[in-house]
């Protein structure tokens, strides 16, 4: 099936759930002509489509879960239970192949893609709707800033990292409308990166605030959240000053963090597992999670958590992410709080391996799955940070950066941190970027130290692990040892076959 009718039918589900109007129930029913747009009358069924949380607010990108060196599957723990891990994507991800990836299924791509469908019918409906010029205005920053944020993840993952080198590389396919007749050839990573800022200068102009009736409304684009997009893409282009400008601009809409000392809890449910059972070593473990791993279908804690500047979720449903060792040794384990309540000591147990038992921590925050990956208050501090560190304010940096830490850890000598020098504060600020956010922004940040001006942040990616085929790891072959260099064509994901067979040849996989 064509890729743009495959847009259009899956969306229409969503769009059913959440037209909550008796008018979009009544333009649900209306048949859409294949050759034209959608047609929608009042900004209320507009609203009723961006309003739902559900149908922006996941993200299944394997590159971020897998690909980097936060994530620790080694031989050692995929030795103490096979069985455990069936899914090959992790990896294929692992060793940044290209010759399976292509035939996995991707959800990645195709959600991306049906958010900025979501987006572009609101954008070539709301001029033609009833309604007042506000509310408009308000609808169009929102739908500008879903499609330059799915835009920028999607760039992030699939073409190479911006460079003035790379800017006649292959980009993506631009979609600006909902007709079935627009063109899906891969468009050059310059006029992607054109697209992005001229929906986000567009999504700028909201008038909005972070804050309404008392409570944030962060599943829809704000001044906080839109600043706080705009901080993050210009520290991956390495525009320090624009980064520090759109910080400040989101922090002085929204500042408030979570502190650990007096928020963060366990959960009251604990897990009891019997490991080696049935041997003389049998013994019952109990494994402590925090508060927010309680609730796998209800929506309150994510919603509540009162950091989120623009909501979105990281999401894995094989419900381990694996931290490696070169992440839990950045943690001072006595006193940071995240390594407290986050690293689930034993959780290897709760995956499985209990006989005979295996013990590894696991990096929790919402349910088992769900890491935040939209702009938050911490990561905007990280982001002011940075910019300082490398616009030679060490001072600053750590000022700003300590904010965060007095959150984050047990009251002491050990919470402010001071830097002898730009190097130094560049450096702390880094590690503390993956104490706060393991995960989900180690894939974006290694692509951009590797392209910046400062050697010193480099990363080589290299581990050791079985050799594989498309169905199983051959873990009777000696292990190889797998490298992802730093200008490495691999830093671009191999686009879904299905993506490409749909569109009948019209984007063209990376070549590597």
């Amino acid at each position: 099936m064509n890729i743009k009718y495959r847009f259009f039918i899956k969306l229409l589900p969503v769009m059913a759930v959440t037209c909550i109007f008796t008018s979009c129930k009544k333009f649900l029913e209306e048949a859409p002509n294949k050759t034209t747009s959608l047609v929608v009358k009042t900004t209320a069924q507009i609203n009723a489509l961006l309003d739902n949380p559900n149908t922006f607010y996941t993200e299944n990108n394997s590159s971020q879960i897998f690909s980097t060196d936060d994530y620790g599957l080694t031989t050692d723990v995929y030795n103490g239970g096979r069985g455990v891990f069936s899914n090959m994507a992790a990896f294929e991800f692992l060793t940044w192949d290209t010759q399976y990836i292509p035939d996995l299924s991707d959800l990645f791509w195709t959600n991306e893609y049906k958010k900025i469908f979501t987006a572009n019918l609101a954008l070539n409906s709301v001029d033609g709707v009833t309604g007042t010029e506000a509310e408009k205005a308000i609808i169009k920053a929102d739908a500008h800033f879903i499609r330059a944020y799915s835009y920028w993840v999607l760039a992030n993952t699939y073409c190479l990292p911006y460079t003035e080198q790379n800017k006649n590389e292959m980009g993506l396919p631009i979609k600006l409308s909902v007709s079935f007749e627009e063109p899906m050839q891969r468009q050059s990573l310059e006029k992607v990166y054109l697209q992005i800022e001229a929906d986000l200068a567009e999504a700028l102009k909201t008038p909005v605030g972070l804050m309404q009736s008392g409570r944030p409304r962060h599943w829809r684009a704000s001044k906080a959240g839109v600043n706080a997009f705009a901080a993050r893409y210009y520290l991956n282009r390495n525009n320090n000053a624009k980064a520090i400008e759109h910080a400040n601009a989101a922090l002085a809409d929204y500042s408030t963090l979570v502190d650990y000392n007096t928020e963060m809890k366990y959960s009251d449910k604990t897990q009891s597992i019997t490991i080696n059972s049935g041997t003389p070593n049998a013994q019952t473990v109990v494994l402590k999670y925090p508060y927010t791993h309680d609730n796998q279908t209800d929506m309150i804690d994510m919603i509540g958590w009162k950091e989120f500047l623009y909501y979105r979720m990281l999401n894995y449903t094989s419900w381990w992410y694996i931290p490696s060792l070169d992440l839990l040794n950045l943690y001072d384990k006595t006193n940071d709080l995240r390594y407290e309540y986050h690293m689930v000591e034993g959780y290897s147990y709760d995956r499985g391996m209990t006989k005979p038992s295996y013990n590894y921590p696991g990096y929790i925050f919402f349910f088992k799955d769900r890491l935040p990956s939209g702009p938050t208050v911490a990561e905007v501090l990280l982001i002011k940070a940075e910019a300082q560190a490398r616009s030679n304010d060490p001072g600053g940096a750590m000022t700003t950066i300590n904010t965060l830490r007095a959150k984050r850890m047990k009251p002491g000598a050990w919470v402010n941190l001071v830097a002898t020098g730009k190097d130094d504060a560049i450096k702390k600020v880094l590690e503390e970027r993956r104490r706060e956010m393991p995960f989900v922004q180690r894939w974006f940040d290694i692509r951009r130290y590797n392209n910046n001006d400062d050697p010193n942040d480099d990363v080589l990616l290299t581990r050791t692990f079985y050799p594989y085929n498309a169905s199983s790891v051959l873990f009777n072959e000696p292990v190889k040892t797998y490298t992802l260099p730093k200008n490495s064509r691999r830093f671009a994901a191999p686009i879904p076959r299905t993506e490409i067979i749909s569109s009948n040849g019209a984007i063209e996989q990376n070549t590597y």
